[in-house]
């Protein structure tokens, strides 16, 4: 297969946030807090035109997290029908790429307790104490050294 990825904006985000991260709530909710900043960017990974996969990236220091040039991953999905496909792997390790080039040390996100696994098989680590999210469940912090 043939997937193209390439920078979209936040807006666009939504057509993959709202089914797989926020589904059965308002499409407002996928409007994450900096997803307009000028710092922050969307990946959007296409499988033969159409949007299947999302990730933005934030720039934000963690306070557990010792480095100076930090960025956290936000709003990760991919379709349900396109999971376990790699796909997850492919546009993460694409945004990873851009900010190595920007010279950024750390990357983290806070990940949900069912996407643990995945983030450990591309080599991120947990930090801290897990904790919970309103509405969502409990989430772990997660980092990888870039």
């Amino acid at each position: 297969m043939d997937y193209l990825i390439k920078k979209i904006s936040a807006l666009e985000t939504y057509t993959v946030r709202h089914p797989v991260l926020r589904e059965g709530k308002p499409i407002e909710s996928c409007l994450f807090d900096g997803d307009t900043l000028n710092t922050t960017f969307h990946l959007g990974l296409f499988d033969e035109g159409n949007l299947v996969g999302v990730c933005s990236f934030l720039k934000s220091k963690h306070a557990l997290l010792k480095e100076e040039s930090q960025y956290q991953l936000r709003g990760m999905a991919i379709l349900k029908e396109k999971q376990h496909l790699g796909l997850g792997k492919l546009i993460l390790s694409h945004g990873e790429n851009l900010l190595k080039q920007q010279n950024t040390q750390i990357i983290w996100c806070n990940a949900r307790e069912k996407a643990v696994g995945f983030y450990k098989k591309t080599g991120y680590q947990i930090i801290g104490l897990p904790f919970d999210i309103k509405n969502i469940g409990q989430h772990f912090i997660m980092y990888k050294a870039l």
